[in-house]
């Protein structure tokens, strides 16, 4: 019988370097996020096709390393225990989440920060793309939560030796991401990706933050355009 392999244990200037080269790679689309288009218009299945990619690459090279390091997904809160209760959960605290969240941008607009009337080739039209639209939303919530609850709460964790610094740098990188929608957008989703990364510290598991993740961008990008239509 072939034994199970046995966890390799990295030492901090590994993780540091592995850490370090993952966000060179995300580097440049976190400072491309923030580049003024010119308000030119970009197919949406242009963006949704080119962040899923991103997405779907991004989570197999995590997949990739943790393979490496002989790994299980578990680490970066990937398990099958309580998953329903976990699903009841970021339910219940999507509620709360969305409309804390458009309160919060609301009142930092009319406090003067930026924010543009909508986010760049996000906005769907006809049928296809509505379904490609949930397809995108239910990626880069799985995706997303990988990467920057998962995976790099678990880097930062030993590379800063403090769990509190590793949800704190994890959520600034998460809302520099996002620097296309402005700046009331960036410090909102900046307080929402601390409050997932909260969520995934408690339930030790991703499940319920995807599911909150998936909720809220669902709103967003598929609902509420077509409410507006």
């Amino acid at each position: 019988m072939q034994e199970a392999a046995v966890p390799r244990t990295l030492t901090r200037r590994e993780e540091a370097a592995e850490l370090g080269v993952f966000l060179l790679l995300v580097a440049p689309t976190l400072a491309l996020s923030f580049v003024d288009t010119g308000g030119s218009a970009v197919p949406f299945w242009l963006t949704a096709a080119a962040t899923i990619a991103r997405d779907v690459g991004l989570v197999a090279l995590i997949l990739l390393l943790l393979a490496r390091d002989r790994q299980p997904v578990t680490v970066i809160g990937w398990a099958r225990r309580r998953i329903g209760r976990d699903v009841l959960i970021g339910l219940a605290l999507s509620i709360p989440l969305v409309s804390g969240a458009q309160v919060l941008e609301a009142a930092l607009r009319a406090a003067g920060l930026s924010s543009p009337s909508s986010a760049p080739g996000l906005t769907p039209s006809g049928p296809g793309e509505v379904v490609l639209a949930v397809v995108l939303v239910l990626v880069v919530a799985v995706a997303e939560e990988t990467i920057f609850r998962g995976y790099l709460i678990l880097r930062l964790t030993t590379v800063l030796r403090s769990r509190l610094w590793a949800v704190l740098a994890a959520s600034l990188i998460f809302a520099i991401g996002h620097g296309y929608e402005g700046e009331a957008a960036v410090v909102t989703i900046g307080l929402t990706g601390l409050v997932f990364a909260i969520v995934y510290v408690w339930r030790q598991s991703l499940v319920a933050p995807v599911v909150m993740h998936l909720v809220f961008n669902l709103l967003a990008i598929v609902v509420a355009p077509l409410l507006s239509s």
